[in-house]
């Protein structure tokens, strides 16, 4: 067996340059770049095989250990899973600051690779600095927090365990039904220590994605159940994107005449001003989704996991309604008691579409007339008007109009993702990205890096709010570094807007959610607003800022910002509130059952009139 001589960590290197990955017979590399934060537990580990060369691995300086594996997370979305990002980090704190990123790529069903410095397997030096001992067990260390995040974790504590772990973890990332993060600890010692590792391992090594077909019996018991109905629903998940579907799904409509709703992750799959696209469904969804959802006697659920929040899954469904769910991961797919179609979107639309032939939907009147009503809401909501300032809608419409079609949004967090969700419109297939699994806040700002990476060559526009500034903002400074001009829309409301909205219609008064100086009198944070100047902050990192109050400055920042060769900040200055509502939707939150506030007695009672109405399963 011929054999080449390297340490751990130059083995992972070069291993992870040699992974492809194969779909309809098109190759992509896996791995071009690699995120990474240095310290003394991985900087002389994979920090020199990195530096030594022999690969074609690039490096990229992230600034905080959770937020570069944000932006991993979203690269890989924006690639379709086709491509990542692994994340390096030291061990201790810098591990333990991707725990959080873990937990978003696994709940978004998105491959995240992440190697953590760890504690030396020799114990020697134990404890070493940023060491965490656990009385019960020696063998624990902190990162053992991944388990719970991650979908594949190992410990790699000889410097052969190296091979069957990458195997295994290329296993989960080029999964399409069971991916998420993967996490291979690497104790420090290890790192550094050889092995004489067979070629055959280091050899190029393709990954076929290929397509599950549904059986001939899924199909036909679902297309009973779509031919029997009289009000059918398609909702449009991410799966159907992560499947390059967009295509069939389009031809499905066309020919069968269901119309469709849209999830965060699946929306700007087929385009809005297609007659068939009632636009978002959920808490965070409009009215006219919503209102045909609600009387929809079959759901056919493709590539959603049919989230209670953003589908409003357990309380929108009639209760006699049927739910067919095509879905790669048999996980999602006996959700809501569906009949299961276990199989890859784009195969399973084109077998139904086969199978229904003859069937159209009976009656578009309705149809038509809902959209008509809601797009009539969005115009009003995109030319509000208010005395005390610029709305938070109006100018997201401002930059939704102004933004090209090949232009990406991107978002996650606050509530921005619900006013994207309703009113904004993208441009071409794949332009809409939120990360709506998690809410993780510090995506939009991180995220926004990952997006530019995968697509250099279009304009990234984030949004976010002043709370996303304030807690995760690093990567900013990398987007500098590397040359990349990604614009950053604020939209300062002066506190979590949504959270206080939430607050608010649960029938509490405003408290701890929005951003004021503590009053000596009271003794509560119920003093002035904190005036914050987030244009002078990021100009001081190197940043293009512009800071606007008006509708008439932030379209001239916008045609001034194409201008520019660095990263823009836009900081505007929007009236609180001026959020949009919620349209024929609810979800469950966990109301006070004891208050001394009739308000909140009352929001408790009404949530229990709800509750006799929601699916249980």
């Amino acid at each position: 067996m011929d054999t080449v001589r390297l340490t751990m960590a130059q083995a992972l290197v070069r291993f992870l340059d040699r992974q492809y990955v194969e779909i309809d017979g098109r190759e992509n590399k896996f791995v071009n770049s690699v995120f990474g934060v240095f310290g003394h537990g991985c900087v002389v580990g994979v920090g020199q095989a990195l530096e030594q060369g022999g690969h074609g691995i690039r490096f990229l300086q992230g600034k905080n250990e959770q937020n570069m594996a944000l932006a991993a997370t979203a690269f890989a979305k924006q690639k379709n899973r086709l491509e990542i990002i692994p994340c390096v980090s030291s061990i201790g704190p810098g591990a333990m600051n991707m725990v959080t990123a873990a937990g978003c790529a696994t709940a978004n069903r998105i491959p995240l690779l992440l190697l953590p410095g760890d504690t030396f397997a020799c114990r020697q030096p134990d404890p070493v600095l940023q060491q965490a001992e656990f009385f019960q067990s020696y063998s624990q260390t902190v990162t053992d927090a991944f388990r719970g995040v991650c979908h594949y974790f190992d410990r790699i504590e000889r410097p052969e365990q190296l091979m069957t772990a990458a195997i295994h973890a290329m296993r989960v990332l080029t999964d399409p039904a069971d991916t998420g993060a993967v996490c291979l600890a690497m104790p420090q010692d290890v790192e550094g220590e050889a092995y004489d590792y067979p070629e055959s391992f280091l050899r190029r090594r393709v990954w076929h994605l290929d397509r599950r077909t549904p059986t001939a019996a899924q199909t036909a018991r679902a297309a009973d159940i779509i031919r029997k109905a009289k009000r059918p629903l398609l909702i449009c998940g991410g799966g159907v994107r992560y499947s390059m579907a967009g295509d069939e799904l389009e031809c499905f409509l066309t020919q069968t005449g269901i119309p469709m709703a849209e999830t965060q992750a699946g929306k700007g799959t087929v385009p809005y001003s297609h007659p068939l696209n009632l636009g978002g469904i959920g808490v965070t969804g409009g009215q006219a989704a919503n209102v045909i959802a609600r009387d929809a006697d079959a759901i056919i659920a493709v590539g959603t996991r049919l989230s209670d929040f953003t589908t409003a899954s357990k309380w929108l469904f009639p209760e006699d309604a049927k739910v067919v769910s095509v879905n790669i991961c048999s996980f999602d797919a006996v959700k809501m008691d569906a009949e299961p179609i276990i199989c890859d979107a784009r195969e399973g639309l084109k077998d139904l579409r086969e199978a229904l032939k003859g069937y159209r939907y009976p009656d578009h009147g309705r149809v038509r007339e809902e959209k008509a009503k809601w797009d009539e809401i969005v115009r009003k909501w995109y030319a509000a008007e208010d005395p005390r300032g610029l709305t938070q809608t109006k100018a997201l419409g401002i930059i939704n109009r102004f933004m090209k079609d090949t232009d990406i949004a991107v978002g996650s967090a606050g509530s921005l993702p619900g006013d994207m969700q309703r009113l904004f419109i993208p441009g071409v297939r794949d332009t809409y990205h939120m990360e709506y699994g998690f809410s993780n806040m510090g995506y939009e700002t991180n995220g926004a890096l990952g997006v530019k990476l995968a697509t250099p060559d279009r304009e990234v526009y984030t949004f976010f709010g002043d709370g996303t500034y304030l807690m995760a903002h690093s990567e900013m400074v990398t987007c500098l570094q590397e040359g990349l001009r990604v614009h950053f829309c604020l939209f300062d409301n002066s506190g979590w807007g949504c959270i206080e909205n939430l607050q608010n219609n649960q029938g509490g008064d405003t408290f701890g959610t929005v951003f004021r100086f503590r009053d000596p009198k009271t003794g509560q944070l119920d003093g002035d607003i904190i005036p914050i100047d987030y244009a002078m902050s990021a100009a001081g990192y190197g940043l293009k800022t512009y800071s606007i109050r008006t509708a008439e400055q932030l379209a001239a920042a916008l045609e001034d910002s194409l201008t520019q060769d660095r990263p823009v900040l836009y900081d505007i200055k929007v009236v609180p509130g001026s959020m949009t509502p919620g349209y024929e939707s609810w979800w469950r939150v966990g109301v006070a059952e004891v208050a001394s506030e009739p308000r909140i007695r009352k929001a408790h009672a009404d949530m229990l009139d709800h509750l006799k109405s929601v699916r249980l399963f």
